[in-house]
């Protein structure tokens, strides 16, 4: 199964060093390239990554350069189609990964791993999933899981006086007419964004159908989006806005901003669904709303009837590094090297867990015990670890244009302004591209 990770971030320019070097023979002096995105912590931990691993490794430097998350992605596909990439290429893995792969622009990961077990098992098996094309590796998972959380906020729940969030999506649809007659928004959305909207059909066509519902729309299958699972995943979903669900005014909320996680700890809505980074920024936005134990998590509700597997979870199972085709021997073995020794390094899979994220090393569980946030940590590493399941996001997982049609048509949902049906039409007639 092909596994999202947050479309965050404005198109700005890029920071950092210089641009594409042992691939290009671009700007730089290091051996190797990469880029990769800006903001912390993650790119202050990147930087002393590699200004560590060019301190040791003064044979086999390495370049790195920043870009924000929608620059880069315009950019990295731009690089790539002129041959000018660097030698290693941050991404999300899935259905752009596959173009890549198709086109002969990544190399082929898959021989290398197995002849060094100990990288590849260094994480998650689960995390393989969106490198993996065709049976064959064309990406390094790395870095941090993101699973899709349900939160609650436990003060607004005490409030109202409900004792515990839902298991069913009965007891969830019970408990939006609650919150509204107590004047409380049930659930917060940055519905503009629209790929906050998606996460909540990821989940409903899994627990209504099981993985094999979007696995039919991956590969294309003819009218996979009329399946009957995908047409009641649909109707529910328009049930709960009908329902008033979110709250008033979703569709103007903006998640780039945090305005959706700044609901959540001014006590303005009991629930939100939403990507396992948003724990940190409500820890570090939200006062004592997360230090004081305010802030809760459950799994999402099953579905009477409903044929998925409760434990299956969806988002994005780690970050992707690909080789560039196009780079020297020379920088190829720099990058292996770096896959091999650091850029999952035990001092690097400390600052992860201290940072907060659900970092996919293999060994990320034996450092949660000393953490602040063990109990987030270790219930979003299990979701990670034990799902039968981890569903990569649907806009990573198909191709771009796909994905653009699916959130142009995830909007209109949301807005009630399309039906299920006319939804799932649609889509079918884009099968395939």
């Amino acid at each position: 199964m092909l596994a999202m990770a947050p479309l965050a971030g404005a198109a700005l320019s890029a920071c950092g060093t210089s641009g594409p070097g042992g691939s290009s023979g671009g700007g730089g002096d290091g051996k190797a390239s990469w880029w990769y995105l800006s903001g912390d912590p993650n790119e202050t931990i990147r930087k002393d990554n590699i200004a560590s691993w060019n301190e040791a490794n003064a044979d086999s430097t390495i370049d790195i350069t920043f870009f924000q998350n929608d620059a880069y992605k315009t950019k990295i596909k731009t690089a790539i189609g002129a041959g000018q990439a660097p030698t290693m290429i941050y991404g999300w893995g899935g259905g752009t990964l596959a173009s890549y792969a198709a086109a002969g622009q990544v190399m082929d990961l898959t021989d290398w791993l197995d002849q060094n077990p100990d990288v590849k098992n260094a994480v998650l098996p689960a995390s393989y999933g969106p490198a993996t094309i065709d049976g064959k590796v064309y990406a390094y998972p790395n870095e941090n899981a993101s699973p899709i959380i349900f939160y609650y906020n436990k003060r607004v729940f005490e409030k109202v006086g409900v004792s515990a969030p839902p298991t069913t999506w009965d007891e969830l649809m019970s408990l939006v007419d609650t919150f509204n007659q107590a004047g409380v928004a049930p659930i917060g959305l940055a519905g503009q964004s629209r790929w906050t909207s998606m996460m909540w059909l990821e989940y409903l066509f899994d627990r209504q159908g099981g993985p094999q519902v979007f696995d039919a729309i991956f590969k294309g299958e003819a009218d996979a989006w009329s399946n009957p699972d995908a047409i009641a995943a649909l109707t529910l979903t328009q049930d709960l806005v009908k329902a008033k669900g979110f709250i008033q005014g979703f569709e103007s909320i903006t998640a780039d901003s945090n305005a959706d996680q700044a609901l959540m700890y001014t006590d303005k809505v009991a629930m939100m669904l939403h990507g396992s980074w948003t724990y940190a920024g409500m820890k570090n936005d939200g006062g004592d709303f997360v230090s004081g134990g305010n802030l809760g998590w459950f799994d999402f509700p099953t579905i009477s009837g409903g044929k998925g597997d409760p434990k299956d979870t969806c988002g994005n199972p780690g970050q992707y590094t690909s080789i560039s085709s196009g780079a020297s021997e020379e920088a190829v073995q720099v990058a292996k090297d770096f896959f091999a020794k650091g850029i999952m390094s035990e001092e690097i899979v400390q600052k992860f867990v201290d940072s907060g994220q659900v970092c996919i090393a293999a060994s990320a569980a034996d450092k949660f015990a000393a953490s602040e946030d063990k109990d987030f940590l270790e219930y979003a590493y299990g979701l990670t670890a034990n799902a039968p399941v981890f569903q990569q996001s649907w806009d990573q997982a198909l191709s771009p244009a796909t994905a653009e049609a699916l959130l142009s048509n995830i909007d209109q949902l949301f807005s009630l302004s399309i039906t299920p049906q006319q939804f799932a039409d649609n889509m079918n007639a884009t099968l395939g591209q």
